[in-house]
């Protein structure tokens, strides 16, 4: 069991690397206005949730200890902004606001992921 997990964990932070990256690869379009979701974004999202769930339904399976506080955190987190990417992921140009919402909150969960304990 520990090894199909940490097999999601790699799968996790592959999603968060697709949706960080794809909001990186943007800063400089948005600073000059013209930043748009690319797919990457979106799938890294949706890869996140999938493997996130995953992973709570490993972990409870194996006895671990999950804090159901901080995943419900996470997830809430995670469906805005999968909301804002998957609204606006057909539009050419996306508002500052928007876009930085998108990155405000990855890097929200990541610290989450990262520092709660």
């Amino acid at each position: 069991m520990d090894v199909l997990i940490h097999v999601f964990v790699a799968l996790h932070i592959i999603g968060i690397a697709s949706l960080l990256g794809g909001f990186l690869t943007q800063m400089k379009a948005m600073g000059a206005g013209a930043a748009r979701f690319v797919p990457a974004m979106l799938h890294g999202a949706l890869t996140m949730l999938v493997t996130g769930v995953a992973l709570v339904g490993l972990n409870e399976a194996d006895g671990h200890h999950v804090n159901n506080i901080k995943i419900g955190v996470k997830l809430l987190l995670l469906v805005v902004i999968l909301a804002l990417v998957y609204v606006k992921r057909d539009e050419e140009k996306v508002d500052k606001g928007a876009f930085a919402a998108v990155g405000g909150l990855t890097l929200a969960n990541i610290f989450i992921a990262t520092l709660w304990t």
